[in-house]
């Protein structure tokens, strides 16, 4: 893309940022398994406010 004075140079784009990428699909991991748990946890599983209570009691049956 010579036109508009834009030259191509090889920057490097994943060698540099793939610390964030790797510490972000871990954080995302560990959230969801947060999530899971806490939603399934004894004191909000029959919480009438748990969006998951019917899938849950589902389970548990």
């Amino acid at each position: 893309m010579a036109f508009f004075g834009f030259r191509p140079y090889p920057t490097p784009i994943l060698k540099p940022l793939w610390p964030f990428f790797a510490a972000s699909a871990i954080v995302y991991y560990g959230v969801a398994k947060m999530q899971y748990a806490g939603v399934r946890s004894e004191e909000y599983a029959k919480d009438p406010k748990n969006p998951y209570a019917k899938q849950i009691a589902k389970e548990s049956h």
